[in-house]
């Protein structure tokens, strides 16, 4: 089998460059080493910068999106017992953030992907990667009992942090920077109302939490805990007394509780590869960094390494042209590392690190003091929360 690219990876990355791609008229297949129904069962964060949004909205698949998602333009931020609000809209001129789940996203492109007749091959087993430093990249991998090869022009590796294409680079040829932070998400979902009808972002001595949601109905909660933590270890109540413990008494009087659809722990990095292309080889998304989540960016940065990289594909198919491919990792990575400082920057702001003593506590709360006593510091938030330029 030939065709024009091979994107490795079916989560949205993969999904997106597929659907603008095919829209574009230049062919991909897709594989995927897991079943649709694992890639959709894959609970992830749901907030969308315009960026994105934008971007969902060339490839087709934004009608849902607007039917459903909320817009929010604020943010508040919990400390010292009160809640402070940061007017995402107004310090920005007009932009806003849109929550609607990653899972959502996903089922959107992956209905438009079927609806395309573009190929999908889910369930692929050893996936190797092969010719990408020449002229004639190939793709192997096994499906039905059977061994497959896909030849390609370029192979889009969107397979994840544990994706076999980062591992198929010479380790001569990548340098990787990385963060692990001593804490973890403890997140849970449940069938209640939000809340509040904007996410809240607290800091408190007994450490991080997020209340945040997926639509009207539907909540997810995050608490910061110990790595040595196991899911089993926290009942639906323990939760929900833990989180009442670190928000305010207004916050707690509208809360409302319920069993958990899932419950997971999430560890916590700041991740990134350089360089982010090699050869006819390119890295997307989770494949080439990951953020914390608390600022909010790792699908969006996804959508924006999708932008460039299809730019670069469709300047080449179109004209010729290798300036885009060329320029790709250096546009790319420019974004991704203001987006890892603010992630990092936001990590730090607000969870409680034990091996910084009660001189951190001292310099978080002057640093939360000072980000609401000054509209540049508020300003400076507001600005990469909604998104930076591509």
């Amino acid at each position: 089998m030939r065709t024009q690219v091979a994107i490795i990876g079916a989560g949205p990355s993969g999904l997106l460059l597929g659907q603008l791609l095919t829209r574009a008229g230049i062919a991909n297949v897709i594989l995927e080493r897991h079943t649709p129904e694992y890639v959709l069962g894959r609970i992830r964060a749901g907030v969308l910068e315009q960026g994105a949004v934008a971007m969902l909205d060339e490839a087709g698949v934004g009608a849902r999106l607007h039917a459903e998602g909320l817009v929010h333009g604020g943010i508040e931020i919990l400390w010292a017992g009160t809640r402070h609000r940061v007017d995402l809209n107004g310090l920005t001129g007009g932009k806003n953030v849109i929550v609607y789940g990653q899972t959502e996203v996903t089922k959107d492109l992956m209905d438009a992907r079927r609806a395309s007749g573009a190929t999908s091959v889910y369930e692929a087993e050893e996936v190797s990667v092969h010719g990408f430093d020449g002229t004639k990249p190939v793709v192997r991998y096994r499906h039905g009992g059977a061994a497959h090869e896909l030849e390609c022009d370029f192979i889009a590796g969107c397979d994840g942090f544990h994706g076999v294409c980062r591992q198929s680079v010479p380790t001569r040829a990548i340098r990787t920077y990385e963060r692990v932070y001593p804490f973890g998400w403890l997140g849970l979902l449940s069938e209640t109302p939000p809340v509040s009808h904007e996410l809240i972002y607290v800091s408190h001595e007994r450490g991080f939490a997020l209340c945040s949601m997926r639509s009207h109905t539907r909540s997810r909660y995050y608490l910061q805990c110990s790595l040595d933590d196991k899911v089993e270890d926290w009942s639906d109540e323990r939760f929900w007394e833990e989180l009442g413990k670190r928000l305010d008494a207004r916050a707690v009087a509208d809360l409302v509780t319920g069993p958990s659809i899932e419950k997971s722990i999430a560890p916590l990095r700041s991740f990134v590869a350089e360089p982010l292309r090699f050869g006819r080889l390119f890295l997307a998304g989770d494949a080439g960094h990951i953020v914390p989540p608390t600022g909010a960016k790792g699908l969006n940065l996804a959508a924006s390494d999708v932008r460039y990289l299809y730019d670069g594909l469709a300047e080449y198919y179109r004209k010729g042209a290798t300036a885009g491919l060329d320029a790709y990792s250096e546009r790319a990575l420019r974004r991704i590392w203001k987006a890892e400082r603010f992630s990092w920057w936001m990590t730090n702001l607000l969870h409680r690190f034990p091996e910084n003593g009660p001189f951190g506590e001292k310099m978080q709360l002057a640093e939360l003091d000072y980000l609401f006593s000054s509209k540049a510091a508020l300003t400076a938030l507001a600005e990469n929360y909604v998104g930076l330029p591509y």
